[in-house]
């Protein structure tokens, strides 16, 4: 049975509480709530030192996501946050020009977690 990919709140969890209070703030309560759930799919891979953009969705490199997409600036205090989303599910977060995203190598214990390491796609 093939493995989920990370939740985005287990490995960058700062990321995921500025999204929320950031989506809260510009009215985007859905997407607020949907965003702590978001999978770590991959890394945008653009080579881009300012760039630090996360899949959250697959979706085939250079295709335009069609009908139902649109984007969701965000107004962060560094830097630039905008996020995709298609037909209300958040596809893509970019994160550009920001310091270098912390990131949690082992989710938080729990239950079923057991401090296992955590294989990111990239």
């Amino acid at each position: 049975m093939e493995q989920e990919p990370p939740l985005v709140r287990a490995v960058h969890p700062e990321l995921i509480e500025e999204l929320a209070a950031l989506l809260e703030a510009e009215g985007e309560r859905e997407l607020a709530v949907c965003v702590r759930d978001v999978r770590l799919v991959g890394e945008c891979g653009c080579g881009d030192d300012f760039c630090q953009s996360i899949l959250t969705a697959e979706h085939p490199r250079g295709r335009p996501y069609g009908p139902g997409h649109r984007c969701v600036p965000l107004p962060p205090s560094s830097g630039d946050l905008i996020l995709d989303v298609v037909d209300g599910r958040i596809v893509y977060i970019e994160v550009l020009g920001r310091p270098p995203l912390p990131r949690r190598t082992q989710p938080e214990q729990g239950p079923s977690e057991g401090g296992q390491q955590l294989d990111l796609p990239v």
